[in-house]
């Protein structure tokens, strides 16, 4: 089995204790139960938009969502009422003010944006129900849904906060007499303390930042909090006014839409593919948490995460997977390796991987790997259909190839473009980590002998060399008609990558394979030689077109140094009249030779889409 922990873990693990040494920041005791948490908590979390999760330290550490709480409020209001009617009193501009600024823009006399107090407040003006109680259940329920769970209020937070919290009044009634909300102020603002006060952890964060990156979807839940358009217009205010005043900088070097809170969390989303929370209570000057910032840089760096930076297909990068055993190579076996292979080849897969390969990508494919059910052995990853490789995949793929080689399991890229770099300079056949190959079908038997050479039991030997007499094409023939009929065989060595018969050649004989391999291919319309099957010792070939009488489809090539046993046409037909019990013997063994080669031939071309 693969070690615990795995390649993504790691680097979580890495940011997380990069950050944990910086103790700089403030609590925000202006609000006194604040003031009161636990200075050093700190919590790292990233959850996939298929629902994984990662995280380092305190993720289950229960906080104030805060001002984090503002995107959810501002979607239900959106929900309730409309864009339209919601941007008729909330701006989307960014305010370049400090957030809990007391002013309207000057031109609309409306709060710029959602993200700061005064758009917060009216956003909580916004929400419909029967009455205030029942309006902030609304919130309640709907960041549950978020966060996939029931969560609660925080009564001793909310009572500090609405003790102290004068600035947020005066800016409730600066709303109330502009006509930006039409209730009772001080329930607007009621709200807006309540909603602030919601208890949620660095892993709640992170699956509410998931399920805004799943378009609207809880990965786990599957439950739909918030419509696909709803989504868009939220996140793309995050991105410009969710950091306040340091949302530009945040911009050019996170490049995530975010929001933070004064409780010390902080809420990034990477559409289509991540969520990302941190939770660490010391605050900057801009209200925002010192290690969580610096964290969500460092993530954002080291996986390649800036919104602007996306790939094609950045969901999953893996188009298929499979066992060795559901698609062989095109190395024709013997008996004993294709029992073998069909026992135990579920310890080799493929992977065939596509599009851009970044974060998502390569995490999906890391993920597939380390969840393996069954212990591998061999893996192989076919990168041909790879477009880009950002430098966290290639680290990722670089850590997964070292951590399989210490749980004993060796890996083949197909990467016939050296699109992992410093990767594909492993050629050497005895190297741990695994090899590199041109083509899929190379890979495939390379893993597929690894199995056979791990689990071929100590009594059964390998396919070996032999002799005429001992070639299983003649093993129901009598010992002294084998004696007699092997004298009519000549013999042949063929050096390696010399071809035995050119595509379209009359027939030729009857050929039994005594050594070595022999590749039977054909030449595509770009001029490209490509392998049918591998023959090897045991086998023959030259049948079909020795019985029927017709030329040869394609060509036969030495794959290695190869000794063959040749029976002539013309002898081959002289048997009619001097042994006919031989030769329909002989017949009968190369009929179930020749059927069951094809057969694998066949299946080997299919499994492989054609080629």
């Amino acid at each position: 089995m693969v070690p615990s922990g795995g390649v993504v873990a790691r680097i979580i693990d890495e940011v997380y204790e990069l950050c944990r040494a910086d103790t700089s920041g403030a609590l925000a005791d202006y609000i006194p139960e604040l003031a009161a948490v636990q200075p050093d908590s700190f919590g790292l979390c990233v959850a996939t938009a298929d629902g994984q999760i990662y995280g380092s330290g305190d993720l289950d550490t229960s906080f104030t969502i805060q001002s984090i709480s503002k995107p959810f409020t501002y979607a239900l209001a959106l929900a309730d009422r409309g864009i339209g009617e919601v941007a008729s009193r909330i701006d989307v501009e960014p305010s370049g003010e400090p957030f809990n600024e007391i002013s309207l823009d000057p031109k609309t006399q409306r709060p710029r944006n959602p993200m700061i107090n005064a758009g917060a407040i009216a956003a909580a003006s916004l929400v419909t129900g029967r009455d205030a109680a029942d309006r902030f259940a609304r919130i309640r329920r709907s960041y549950s849904r978020f966060a996939g769970r029931d969560l609660r209020m925080n009564e001793a937070v909310y009572a500090s906060e609405a003790r102290t919290g004068y600035r947020n009044r005066a800016i409730g009634y600066l709303l109330r007499g502009a006509g930006i909300i039409d209730i009772d102020p001080d329930e607007a603002v009621d709200r807006y303390f309540r909603q602030c006060s919601i208890d949620v952890t660095c892993r709640d964060l992170a699956l509410m930042a998931a399920t805004l990156a799943n378009n609207g979807v809880h990965p786990l839940t599957r439950e739909r909090a918030l419509s696909g358009p709803l989504v868009e217009q939220v996140l793309s205010v995050m991105t410009t006014c969710g950091m306040y005043d340091a949302a530009g900088d945040w911009v050019t070097t996170v490049g995530l839409p975010a929001k933070s809170g004064v409780g010390g969390g902080i809420l990034a989303v990477l559409p289509g593919q991540i969520g990302l929370a941190v939770y660490s209570p010391r605050l900057d000057a801009h209200g925002s948490s010192v290690r969580g910032v610096r964290a969500c840089r460092e993530l954002s760096s080291r996986l390649g995460l800036h919104f602007l930076h996306v790939t094609r297909a950045a969901h999953t990068a893996i188009r298929a997977a499979y066992s060795v055993a559901e698609a062989p190579s095109r190395l024709r076996r013997d008996a004993d390796e294709l029992a073998l292979l069909r026992q135990h080849g579920h310890h080799a897969r493929i992977f065939e991987l596509h599009g851009d390969l970044f974060f998502a990508g390569a995490e999906s494919t890391v993920r597939a790997v380390e969840e393996t059910t069954d212990d591998l052995e061999a893996l192989v990853l076919d990168l041909r259909e790879v477009g880009e490789v950002s430098p966290i995949a290639i680290r990722m793929l670089d850590d997964l190839q070292n951590e399989l080689a210490a749980a004993g399991c060796r890996v083949a890229l197909v990467d016939p473009d050296g699109k992992l770099g410093h990767l594909v300079s492993s050629l050497d056949p005895n190297d741990p980590r695994g090899r590199v190959f041109i083509d899929r079908d190379a890979a495939t038997e390379w893993s597929e002998q690894i199995v056979v050479d791990l689990h071929r039991p100590p009594d059964v030997l390998p396919p070996a060399a032999c002799t005429v007499v001992e070639h299983p094409a003649l093993a129901d023939i009598s010992d002294d008609e084998r004696e007699q009929l092997a004298k009519e065989f000549e013999s042949r060595t063929v050096a390696r990558g010399e071809r035995i018969i050119a595509r379209g050649s009359a027939r030729a004989g009857l050929f039994l394979i005594l050594d070595g391999r022999v590749r039977i291919t054909f030449e595509d319309r770009a001029g490209r030689r490509h392998r049918i099957t591998t023959l090897s010792a045991g086998m023959s070939f030259g049948e079909i077109s020795l019985l029927a009488g017709v030329r040869f489809a394609n060509d036969v090539y030495a794959e290695t140094t190869v000794r063959l046993a040749v029976l002539p046409p013309e002898k081959f037909d002289m048997l009619t009249s001097q042994a006919p019990e031989v030769k329909l013997a002989l017949l009968e063994r190369l009929a179930a030779a020749a059927y069951a080669q094809a057969d694998a031939a066949v299946r080997a071309l299919a499994a492989h889409g054609g080629i």
